[in-house]
């Protein structure tokens, strides 16, 4: 029976929570907006591509370095303390960079010093922290507060915000401050901290109705002690209850300890019911062959990790656990691959769309080219919105009506990510990029809502923001690399007239563009992401293929113990 004090599944304050978790994932996403204001800072700092790309870097290393810190405090403690910390880290590090923005250089230096670069290096990480804090807290909330049914749809509208934030930051400021990159910055550090004070009152994560939280149960739901979690006793438990008898190192504690269902479904005998509490304490006794009056399983309805989570069943992995598992380092992988790509592009494709349009273009005109940047930006960020509830439609309609595991679609985002980067080794006009850009916020933005709502189905939900803070941070492995390597090959391919390394990215009236070759300032780097995102697609292949085959080994399980056939083994 339902609690009347639990509110119903579309109610006010799920709604509230729902819509200001989006508001917060708006004001958190400003990372993406950094090709808007950076290479007007790098042109008034005087500092090198290269440096720039440290800058950007340190904003992704403030989002991926606290992911698992801000995701053990959301677990345990609640959203606020990551929200009031969002507020004070945006706030400080916007205007800290307007601040240095602002002084610019001192008279008789000719670059920005260390101690700023330091100051520099420090305010971007503090945004990228901030920023972390409030999807973390948004997200967080959202996927607690509706069921597994809803709860890609949700969580993928949520994140979509995440992604619209630089669309949303730089129509404003073209349309208000065109022109103004101090006031920009302003708008970003008031802009991005004032939606965490309103995240603070309305965002909780709302318990869900009983009947939500396991649809299909008949029976009085025993809590376990050890683990502290909930697990059901019905005929699906023992086959739900782990990842599948596949690999040794993947054992799951949480399994439950005695398959009762069954035992009433089938109308064993106590003794066969021993047997099967037997098999189901030694996991280790994998199944080596299914005998032939065994009818083999014709439908998998029940037996994927998404029916696990609908009936709370899931494996909890974590700590050292989870950095045992292969699977982690499966889509830890995968994740740095995407995301590393994703991060170069986004985080140069302002210096990518100057260098086109300056290609064999004798009128170079500066606030044309700043409006082909700004035009990259928002088809990124749109796009980027896009991808995360497209992908999040897609999994939740597959898995709800086709019981598709939702690990299958990470295949879509790796095809849409190589694609990108094939469209953007081709593209050699400015007018065109806009195509690229578009892909790549596309396939970039499902990453990221994808991701997420995977790690919770492989393991587990108690502790997911943790977990899913750990696998965040892949992207700093491939991120860093793949930039770096980025602004080394355009200084590299700076024009040779210039005899040096110029530092101003977008030239005053009467100055050069600092590298005029068009694709060949930077094709190079495309080509090592396309070999990047082709290996991606791969791994996303063999994650998929695990994905059915622990399902159909948990099938056969179950139906070896439906038929008693437990005591040949």
């Amino acid at each position: 029976m339902t609690n009347s004090k639990t509110p119903a599944i579309y109610s006010l304050p799920r709604l509230t929570t729902l819509l200001t978790s989006l508001l917060v994932a708006l004001a958190s996403g400003t990372n993406y907006v950094y090709s808007a204001y950076a290479p007007q800072m790098g042109a008034r700092l005087n500092i090198t591509h290269t440096a720039l790309n440290i800058v950007a870097l340190a904003g992704n290393f403030g989002v991926y370095t606290t992911g698992p810190i801000w995701g053990r405090i959301v677990d345990t403690r609640g959203p606020r303390i990551l929200l009031c910390s969002a507020f004070v880290f945006l706030l400080g590090g916007y205007m800290g960079i307007r601040y240095l923005y602002d002084r610019g250089l001192e008279k008789g230096q000719d670059s920005l010093g260390l101690l700023g670069f330091c100051a520099l290096v420090v305010f971007s990480y503090l945004t990228g922290a901030g920023g972390n804090g409030g999807l973390t807290s948004s997200v967080n909330s959202t996927a607690k507060s509706f069921p597994d049914q809803m709860r890609g749809i949700t969580t993928g509208l949520v994140i979509s915000g995440f992604g619209l934030s630089a669309f949303l930051f730089s129509t404003i400021s073209r349309s208000f401050f065109a022109g103004n990159t101090s006031s920009f910055l302003f708008l970003l550090a008031v802009g991005t901290a004032s939606p965490m004070i309103l995240g603070f009152f309305l965002i909780k994560p709302i318990p869900l109705p009983p009947h939500e939280k396991r649809p299909h149960s008949h029976e009085p739901v025993p809590e376990r002690a050890e683990s502290g979690i909930l697990e059901r006793n019905d005929s699906r438990s023992p086959l739900l209850s782990g990842r599948g008898d596949e690999d040794d190192d993947e054992e799951d504690d949480s399994a439950p300890p005695s398959p009762r269902g069954y035992v009433a479904e089938a109308g064993l005998s106590p003794d066969h019911r021993r047997r099967e509490r037997d098999v189901e304490l030694s996991p280790q006794r994998h199944l080596r062959s299914l005998p032939e009056d065994v009818e083999r399983p014709t439908h998998t309805r029940d037996m994927s990790r998404g029916a696990a989570l609908a009936h709370d069943v899931l494996p909890n992995i974590y700590g050292m656990k989870l950095w045992k598992s292969s699977d982690f380092y499966l889509l830890f992988s995968i994740l740095s691959l995407l995301s590393g790509t994703g991060l170069m592009y986004i985080n140069n494709v302002g210096s990518m769309s100057q260098a086109l349009y300056a290609f064999k273009n004798p009128k170079y005109d500066p606030v044309e080219a700043a409006r082909w940047q700004s035009t990259q930006v928002s088809s990124i960020s749109l796009m980027n919105c896009a991808g995360r509830i497209l992908i999040g439609v897609i999994s939740d309609f597959g898995k709800n009506r086709f019981d598709i595991p939702r690990s299958y679609c990470l295949v879509l985002v790796s095809l849409a990510c190589f694609i990108s980067q094939i469209v953007t080794a081709r593209v050699d006009h400015v007018t065109d990029l806009w195509l690229a850009s578009s892909v790549l916020g596309l396939g970039y933005g499902a990453v990221f809502s994808l991701l997420p709502t995977v790690c919770m189905e492989w393991f587990g939900m108690t502790h997911f923001s943790e977990n899913w803070g750990y696998l965040s941070m892949s992207p700093m492995i491939a991120g860093n690399l793949f930039s770096l390597v980025f602004g080394w090959n355009l200084d590299r391919n700076d024009d040779p007239a210039k005899g040096k390394v110029v530092a101003r990215m977008v030239p005053l009236p009467g100055t050069e563009i600092r590298c005029s070759k068009g694709v060949d300032c930077y094709v190079d780097s495309v080509y090592m992401t396309i070999g990047a995102t082709f290996l991606a697609l791969g791994l996303s292949v063999w994650a998929g293929f695990r994905d059915r085959r622990k399902v159909r080994n948990a099938m056969i399980k179950r139906e070896m113990l439906r038929r008693g056939e437990a005591d040949d083994y």
